[in-house]
């Protein structure tokens, strides 16, 4: 599973979420809707979505290169 991840972009999407709304975020970098999860993952037999809750309404940026150690916001960690 771990072996069949890839990134999904290489800079941070900003989504517009919403304080207490669920969301899935992609953890394997298959979705075509990025930063979310599409369900790609069950076809690729790689890792499964991440579910978070926003904790405040705003813009968050979240990360597509799946490298980040702050899923699923992005770090930087595309820039290395």
């Amino acid at each position: 599973m771990e072996n069949n991840k890839k990134r999904g972009g290489d800079a941070p999407i900003g989504c517009d979420l919403v304080a207490g709304k669920k969301y899935s975020w992609c953890t394997c970098g298959h979705s075509e809707g990025q930063p979310f999860c599409d369900g790609s993952h069950n076809a690729a037999e790689s890792t499964p979505n991440l579910r978070f809750e926003a904790q405040e309404t705003g813009t968050a940026y979240l990360c597509t290169c799946k490298e980040t150690k702050n899923p699923p916001y992005c770090d930087g960690s595309h820039a290395s």
